[in-house]
């Protein structure tokens, strides 16, 4: 089946929001085996959407929108796909209830909710209506004629769960066959060694297929095959994955689509026991960040330290006064003394540093922005590495904390 993904609102294409929606349904819809060959953003104009819907409604099986389900002028989504499909709108009473409940609940029983919330409850006639857990405007599934029209809003939190609930287990009937697959998550190696490492795989490739999704740091291959049931699908994946683990080894982390690099870090120090340090200087706090994300984080997690100046760095990490003289903040004697000396101030077992020049000024010909030296120290052993990173602050800040998550994790399972 093909799907046709149709993301609503003016404040998309003034770059006022980021789409992250179109980017989340397209890897579900590959998830669950259906083909999108267009994903298409459209303003608040009820000609222009008009046209987009029936379009996508044209040339695909299912169309998936999202945005445009609120109460407000603007929101013109249920009522521009009633008009594309002919199909009348009338009050669903249970979604009635629910926005009723939802603002007494939020708001206190005297509350007094305002006329246009109860243009939410107007739905296409026959429409599926999905319940939000979330929010106030329901999603909508409406079918006529071999066509599916499934409407979604727009906030992720509303959105992904909804789908992930609802969504997925009406698509996944529809699907004659079973589809399944298998996130195979790789650190350490750059997406250009990964596709050649298993070119032979992608070019002979049938059922199971091989997709690979470059991620910052990462590689995800997603292992994908279809069956006349699960278990055969699930069969067929099994050999793949074990070549793949072959083949990369210890640069996978997981196996597991829900799993972060940080998440298996964490699980993977706690079961050795050991406890760590964060020794930041040019990621200001982002990898401790990271790692307190991740619940239990507190059994391996000790201090996070953001010595941006030298003078934290002398205070908080031992760094020699000598070396910042001679060598510089950023250098990798630097980057040592900071991972060797956040183990012996703050007695834990491993410690993680940084120090670099996120830019976008600061930079020398010897020392060019992007340069960054991550430290790891694990039980004694201290490993540096010296980066070029590309980008602007934000990116060269992102592309160092995953660097430093994935030395961590190369240094423990060598040292620990």
């Amino acid at each position: 089946m093909t799907a046709e993904l149709i993301t609503v609102g003016t404040e998309i294409l003034m770059g006022n929001i980021v789409n992250t929606n179109a980017a989340y349904l397209s890897e579900m819809c590959a998830r669950l085996g259906l083909d999108v060959y267009y994903e298409t953003t459209v303003g608040d104009n009820e000609k222009r959407m008009y046209e987009t819907i029936r379009t996508a409604l044209d040339r695909s099986d299912i169309v998936i929108l999202c945005g445009g389900l609120g109460p407000t002028q603007d929101d013109i989504t249920r009522e521009t796909t009633a008009r594309v499909m002919d199909l009348a709108l009338t009050e669903d009473r249970h979604t009635r209830k629910r926005i009723e409940k939802y603002f007494k609940t939020l708001r206190g029983k005297d509350y007094k909710i305002t006329k246009n919330n109860w243009r939410q409850a107007m739905v296409p006639q026959g429409a599926i209506v999905l319940d939000n857990e979330n929010g106030t405007a329901p999603g909508l599934i409406v079918e006529k004629k071999g066509k599916t029209a499934i409407l979604l809003p727009g906030p992720p939190g509303e959105l992904k769960p909804m789908f992930e609930r609802q969504v997925v287990p009406y698509l996944e009937k529809k699907q004659s066959q079973a589809i399944c697959s298998c996130m195979v998550k790789i650190c350490g190696i750059g997406e250009s060694m990964v596709e050649t490492m298993i070119e032979d795989l992608i070019s002979s490739q049938k059922n199971p297929t091989i997709a690979p999704y470059a991620k910052v740091g990462e590689v995800h291959l997603r292992v994908t095959a279809c069956a006349s049931e699960e278990k055969k699908a699930y069969r067929l994946i099994r050999p793949v994955v074990k070549e793949l683990k072959k083949r990369f080894g210890r640069h996978i982390y997981t196996t597991d689509e829900k799993v972060t690099l940080e998440e298996s870090l964490v699980a993977m120090m706690a079961k050795k026991k050991l406890t760590l340090t964060c020794a930041e200087s040019c990621t200001g706090g982002a990898i401790s960040a990271r790692i307190v994300n991740v619940p239990g984080a507190s059994d391996v997690l000790k201090q996070g330290l953001v010595t941006y100046s030298n003078k934290a760095k002398r205070h908080y990490l031992g760094v020699k006064k000598e070396t910042l003289k001679s060598v510089g903040a950023v250098s990798r004697q630097t980057a040592y003394e900071m991972a060797k000396g956040g183990c012996r101030q703050t007695g834990t077992d491993a410690c993680i540093a940084v120090t670099g020049i996120a830019g976008p000024g600061g930079g020398t010909k010897d020392k060019p922005v992007g340069l960054v030296y991550i430290g790891c120290c694990v039980n004694g052993h201290v490993k540096v590495t010296e980066n070029h990173f590309s980008g602007n602050r934000a990116k060269i800040r992102e592309q160092s904390v995953v660097s430093a998550l994935t030395l961590l994790r190369s240094c423990v399972l060598k040292y620990s």
